[in-house]
Parts: C-alpha cells; sequence; structure tokens
C-alpha cells in the first residue's frame, strides 16, 4: 500500500516512478551524486526524524575521531573507489562521508564509511576495508555549516541529545555519526550533519 502510495504522489509532481526510491530526489548537498535514502517524517526544532532505508557502504576502523586517522582512513576508501579493488574498477564517488562513534564495555570503536548506490561493488584488495549493510531506521539528524572540527561535531551532538530529550524523544545514547557531504575543494555552503539513531 505504501509503494502505491509513494508512486502516486510522485506522479501528482509530475515524475514517473514504480518505487519509493525511484521517486526521490535528493537534496541539493548530495551536489547530484547518489546518496543514501530517507524520507523525513518530522521536524524538531532544528532537528530532522528521517527513516532511512537500507543501504550498503564500504567501511574501514579508524583509531579515533582526530583529524589525521579520519584523513587516513578516508583515502584508503577513496583508493578503493579509485581502482584499487580486485576488478581494478573505478567506482562512482558518492554522499556522504560517515564517521561512526561507538562507545562499548571494551572502549570506544570509531571507523569511516562512504555510502554505496551499487552492492554489487567489486571487493577490496586492502582487507582493512569491508562492505557493510546499513539495516532500515530511524535517525535524528542536526545540521551545521562550515568545515568541520572534531570539537565542532561533539558540541553538535551533545546539542542533538539535549534537543531530543526536551521534545521527549528516545534514543541510542552511546552511538553518534558525523556526515560530511562536500568535498575540499566546496569553499561556500558547506553541508555538515550529526546523527543518533532511534532504538
Amino acid at each position: 500500500m505504501a509503494m502505491y502510495v509513494a508512486s502516486a504522489l510522485c506522479l501528482l509532481v509530475g515524475l514517473v516512478c514504480f518505487t519509493a526510491t525511484e521517486c526521490w530526489q535528493a537534496p541539493w548537498f548530495c551536489h547530484q551524486k547518489d546518496c543514501p535514502v530517507y524520507t523525513v517524517v518530522n521536524q524538531y526544532g532544528e532537528i530532522e526524524e528521517r527513516n532511512y532505508e537500507m543501504s550498503n557502504w564500504i567501511t574501514t576502523d579508524i583509531l579515533s575521531t582526530g583529524k589525521d586517522d579520519v584523513s587516513t582512513g578516508f583515502w584508503k576508501l577513496y583508493y578503493f573507489i579509485q581502482g584499487q579493488n580486485k576488478e581494478n574498477k573505478q567506482i562512482a564517488m558518492t554522499r556522504p562521508v560517515v564517521v561512526s562513534v561507538k562507545d562499548g564495555a571494551e572502549g570506544r570503536r570509531v571507523s569511516i564509511s562512504v555510502f554505496q548506490q551499487d552492492p554489487n561493488i567489486p571487493d577490496p584488495v586492502d582487507t582493512t576495508i569491508r562492505k557493510t549493510v546499513v539495516p532500515a531506521g530511524t535517525v535524528y539528524v542536526r545540521s551545521f555549516g562550515g568545515w568541520p572540527s572534531d570539537q565542532d561535531a561533539q558540541d553538535n551532538v551533545q546539542k542533538l541529545k539535549e534537543e531530543l530529550k526536551a521534545a521527549g524523544k528516545q534514543f541510542i545514547e552511546d552511538q553518534f555519526e558525523a556526515a560530511g557531504y562536500d568535498s575540499p575543494l566546496e569553499l561556500l555552503n558547506r553541508h555538515n550533519e550529526v546523527w543518533v539513531h532511534a532504538p
């Protein structure tokens, strides 16, 4: 039923589509590149509540959220996309790049991931890179501009959690993501996000 409703809505705005995914129009900050598909279902002040569809990523673990560790992890994934994989195949760059942080009994685990539209990408040569699948789910998002630092992400996560508590929303306390959508060549209108997940 939901699929038919989504298709009908698409037709009403002049689009021809057969599924919600085909109907989805990526936001401006994806810069006309593939992004994970989501629907905004609610707004709480500066927070968006998004329902994301299942998505595919390439991921590598990094030592910390520090600039050098994030950069090292990103370049590993970038070289994979540029052809350092088992098929020597170049893969289209997508948005966003996401740094994930999860605190647990064994300490903090940090990884960096790049979204992949095609689930059938080549296998990595670098054994520290893995393919990951993120199940569909609800994510609370706070956006901010500029050139983000580790401290900017931490500050925005704290604000996001405080705003969610004030709105009476439940969320997973020990995990967050910081998402970046811009290349280093983008100087203006930069878009960054922090995410926390609904239980």
